[in-house]
């Protein structure tokens, strides 16, 4: 059941909780502008998180409505999360709790994306930006407390501990990395220690490839000269944003046929690691002689070996969560208190102005500095009237009693009595 005193927050999409990279692929939303202005016409605020594992919706707004939207999109199969777990989610999300790989660092900058291109698409709203800055905050916190992130690895650099899973060892081996993001500067980063023969960068800006390739010592190759260096390569690790396929099967088959040698009569294998969604390498290329392709599912394995150690440290980030979501709701249900309190200070400001004139009018003076001093009594016997008013229904909604706090205003206000709820009757 909804908490009734949660802020108006809801959640829904699709992560590698449960879903596979078909699967996630198949949710992912392509022209995300346009998504988000759309969602605008229903929600007050709207945000859309997608990453290599997941693809996630954040409204201000009810949860039902929410559900209806996705499903008008043709999205089925989501989780939906609302209120306090909405908020309860952001905040482990954002301490890297959530993530595939327990503890990375990159959920924060992607959720200040999100924030940044809602923003820019006049999509947000001040409680959104509340709660992703909030979720943020913590988790550069939880950073900060434990050691989560002692030692953790990226989704980029646990490909590169894929690959030498499966090859023992990568020294003196030949590694093109596909992609000069923030993805492929993570896997550069973790191959550079490796004590490789050849890191080879390709991109579709050759620029760009060129910069990152500096960086780390390898070589910048251009996209058009993609399958040489695949037939050169020991190991393709790729991770564009491209929207499409960027490694065809026709063109791999080929290339790995220049990889055998004259008297053997299959190609020397190739491990292809694709980390990008969607996804680079086009569907089927596992079946060709020679590829080993892994995806983003492969890397729950790793995963599984880093949690054993992070066990300790993600149950320490937990308690403190917990904590911060106590004071954020807390936060939230006194700003909530604001309408209420401006009805009852709209109300006692025209009731003492309407008085101090009445006053004035009486005393029959024009001095203007009398009128001065009967305005400054007025305005400060009604702040100290108001005093205790104010006090117990900030407290009330501080504390999720929302009803409460209006029902406070309406007795001061408009002279309703107090609800106690059903009287019980007197014991004879």
């Amino acid at each position: 059941m909804a908490d009734q005193n949660a802020p108006l927050i809801a959640i829904a999409g699709i992560s590698h909780h449960t879903a596979n990279v078909s699967v996630l692929e198949a949710f992912r939303i392509p022209n995300e502008r346009e998504f988000l202005t759309l969602a605008r016409e229903r929600f007050k605020g709207v945000l859309l998180l997608q990453t290599c594992n997941r693809v996630e919706v954040i409204v201000q707004g009810e949860v039902a409505t929410l559900s209806d939207f996705l499903e008008d999109q043709g999205k089925k199969g989501f989780f939906i999360r609302e209120g306090t777990e909405a908020l309860k989610h952001l905040l482990e999300l954002a301490s890297g709790v959530d993530s595939m790989i327990v503890g990375e660092d990159q959920i924060i900058g992607q959720l200040k994306k999100a924030l940044t291109d809602a923003q820019t698409a006049k999509t947000s709203s001040t409680l959104l930006e509340l709660c992703i800055n909030k979720a943020v905050h913590v988790g550069i916190e939880v950073r900060k407390r434990t050691k989560i992130n002692r030692g953790a690895v990226s989704v980029g650099s646990a490909a590169v501990l894929l690959a030498e899973s499966q090859l023992e060892n990568l020294e003196g081996k030949h590694i093109l990395v596909i992609g000069s993001g923030e993805m492929g500067l993570l896997v550069t980063q973790a191959l550079a220690a490796k004590h490789l023969t050849a890191i080879y960068v390709a991109n579709r800006t050759y620029g760009r490839a060129k910069i990152l390739a500096e960086k780390i010592g390898g070589k910048a190759v251009r996209l058009s000269e993609l399958y040489h260096y695949i037939r050169l390569s020991d190991v393709v690790i790729s991770c564009t944003s491209a929207p499409h396929p960027i490694i065809h099967c026709e063109k791999l088959a080929e290339a790995m046929k220049d990889r055998c040698w004259p008297l053997e009569g299959h190609p020397r294998p190739l491990l292809l690691i694709d980390i990008a969604q969607p996804r680079d390498v086009e569907e089927g290329a596992e079946k060709i002689d020679g590829v080993r392709l892994f995806t983003i599912d492969s890397l729950r394995t790793i995963n599984e070996k880093t949690m054993k150690n992070r066990k300790a440290e993600a149950d320490r980030a937990q308690r403190y969560i917990d904590e911060e979501l106590a004071l954020f709701l807390r936060q939230l249900n006194r700003k909530t208190a604001d309408d209420v309190l401006a009805t009852l200070h709209t109300w006692a400001e025209a009731v003492r102005i309407r008085e101090r004139d009445k006053a004035i009018s009486k005393l029959g003076i024009s001095d203007e500095r009398i009128a001065v001093v009967v305005d400054d009594l007025t305005r400060v016997l009604a702040n100290k009237l108001l005093t205790d008013a104010t006090f117990a229904i900030r407290a009330s909604a501080e504390f999720g009693e929302l009803e409460t706090a209006e029902a406070l205003v309406k007795a001061i206000t408009q002279g309703e009595r107090l609800s106690r709820g059903p009287r019980k009757p007197r014991k004879k």
